[in-house]
C-alpha cells in the first residue's frame, strides 16, 4: 500500500508548483507536502487546493521508517519534498470537496489520518475568527509544526479569511518576538513555548496541545480541540458557536461540530448515527455556566487505593514549586495501593532539587491526600511530542 514509485515520474518543480498530473483530471488527489515552513509551503498548499486536490502535510525531517508508515496510512497520489514532486504507487482517491488528510498527533500507536472537507475547515476558520474578533489588520504567525493541526490550522485560517500570514520553519523564541515587531498580531503556541517569548507583544495567543498554566497572561486563549475537530472548538472553557460538547457514559466528553472530520482515511466512520464524536477525554460541564472542564485522557487516570487521581491536576499544583522546572505525573504498580502516584521532575537547579516531602506538602494544600506523590524521580528532561504533550507511555 502506498509504495513510492521510481523512475520517469520523478520531476523537478518549483516549490510552489502543483503536483504532477495523474491520468484522470476528474480525480480528487491527495498530495503529501513535506516542505519546511515558509512561503513555498503556503503557495504549494494554495495551488493544490486551487487544482481541486487535497493536502497531507508531513514532517520534512521524519526519518525514513516513519515516513514509510505515514505514506502507508495516507496512500497519497504524490509527494512534494526537497523542491521536487513524484507520483506514488497505489493511491487512494479522495472525494470531491475533501481538503486535507491530517495525521493524528497521538503519543502512541501506528499513524492514522482523518479527512477534513473544505466546508469543515471554512467553518472552523470563520467561527474562530468571529470569537477572536479578527479584523482586517490581523497578521497570523505560524510557528508550530505544520504537520500538526496546531500549525497547519493557522495557515488554513489565514487562507480562508484572507488575513496576512508569516510562516516559520520551527519555533524559535527570538524569531517569534521579531515577528511581533514586524506587525504579527496573532499566534498559536503550546504552553511550553509561552514562557520563552514576550507575550505582551501579542494581541491574541492561542494555547493548545496541553493544559496551560493557571497564571497565564490575559491575552491568551486556552483552547480545547483535536485533529479530528481541526483544532480548538472550546475557547476558555466555552464551546464556540455551532459546536456542542456533552458528557457521555463514564464521564467521556462527546463533541458535535461542523468542523469534524468526514472520516478516517481508511474509510472508517468517525461518528455514530447521532453525530457525536467520542473524544477519549474525560471531563465535566458546569450546568449553570456551560463551562467545559477537561480532566485528561481516560487512560491516564491513576486509581490509587480506590481514589481516582488526575495527573494534570497534580502537575498543575507541583509546577508551582519554586524548585520545579517541569513535572509529569504517572501511575506505577504498587503492592499496597494498586497504583501509586509518581512525580517525575526536571529541577530548576539540579544542585538543589525539590524533596518528596515538600512536593507532598504542596499537593495536600490544594488536592485530596491521595493525589500527593508517593515517589519522586529526578530527570534531565521529559519526553514530549512536537506539540509539547508529554509522552506518558515512555515514563
Amino acid at each position: 500500500m502506498g509504495g513510492e514509485s521510481t523512475g520517469e515520474d520523478l520531476v523537478a518543480i518549483d516549490p510552489g508548483e502543483s503536483a504532477p498530473p495523474v491520468d484522470s483530471p476528474a480525480v480528487t488527489r491527495l498530495v503529501a507536502v513535506a516542505l519546511p515552513g515558509g512561503p513555498a509551503f503556503v503557495e504549494t498548499v494554495r495551488r493544490i487546493w486551487d487544482d481541486g486536490d487535497a493536502v497531507a502535510p508531513l514532517d520534512p525531517a521524519a526519518p525514513p521508517p516513519l515516513r514509510r508508515s505515514q505514506i502507508e496510512a495516507l496512500r497519497p497520489h504524490a509527494i512534494v519534498e526537497d523542491g521536487r514532486s513524484r507520483l506514488l504507487d497505489d493511491p487512494l482517491d479522495m472525494l470531491e470537496g475533501d481538503a486535507t488528510a491530517m495525521l493524528t498527533s497521538g503519543t502512541s500507536g501506528p499513524p492514522r489520518a482523518v479527512i477534513h472537507t473544505h466546508a469543515a475547515i471554512e467553518s472552523a476558520a470563520h467561527v474562530s475568527a468571529t470569537a477572536l474578533g479578527v479584523d482586517p489588520d490581523v497578521k497570523w504567525l505560524a510557528c508550530l509544526p505544520l504537520h500538526h493541526v496546531g500549525g497547519f490550522g493557522v495557515i488554513a485560517r489565514s487562507l480562508v479569511t484572507a488575513t496576512e500570514l508569516e510562516v516559520h520553519p520551527r519555533f524559535d523564541a527570538s524569531a517569534v518576538d521579531e515577528a511581533a515587531t514586524r506587525g504579527a498580531t496573532h499566534v498559536s503556541l503550546v504552553p511550553t513555548a509561552l514562557g520563552r517569548i514576550d507575550a505582551t507583544r501579542w494581541r491574541r495567543i492561542l494555547l493548545g496541545g496541553s493544559r496551560p498554566a493557571q497564571d497565564r497572561p490575559p491575552n491568551t486563549v486556552a483552547t480545547y480541540g483535536m485533529t479530528e475537530t481541526f483544532g480548538g472548538i472550546v475557547y476558555d472553557h466555552l464551546a464556540l458557536p455551532g459546536n456542542e460538547v456533552a458528557v457521555g457514559a463514564d464521564g467521556e466528553l462527546l463533541v458535535r461540530s461542523p468542523a469534524l472530520a468526514r472520516s478516517f482515511r481508511d474509510g472508517r466512520a468517525l461518528v455514530g448515527p447521532d453525530g457525536w464524536f467520542h473524544t477519549g477525554d474525560l471531563g465535566s460541564i458546569d450546568p449553570a455556566t456551560g463551562q467545559v472542564s477537561v480532566s485528561g485522557r481516560a487512560g491516564d487516570v491513576i486509581n490509587t487505593g480506590g481514589e481516582k487521581v488526575w495527573p494534570t491536576d497534580v502537575e498543575a499544583v507541583l509546577s508551582l514549586h519554586p524548585a520545579v522546572s517541569e513535572v509529569a505525573v504517572v501511575g506505577r504498580d504498587d503492592p499496597e495501593w494498586g497504583r501509586r502516584v509518581v512525580a517525575l521532575v526536571v529541577p530548576a537547579d539540579h544542585s538543589n532539587p525539590p524533596t518528596l516531602e515538600s512536593l507532598r506538602a504542596l499537593a495536600t494544600e490544594h488536592l485530596p491526600p491521595a493525589a500527593a506523590p508517593k515517589e519522586l524521580t529526578l530527570v534531565d528532561a521529559l519526553p514530549r511530542t512536537s506539540l509539547g504533550k508529554v509522552r506518558r507511555a515512555e515514563l
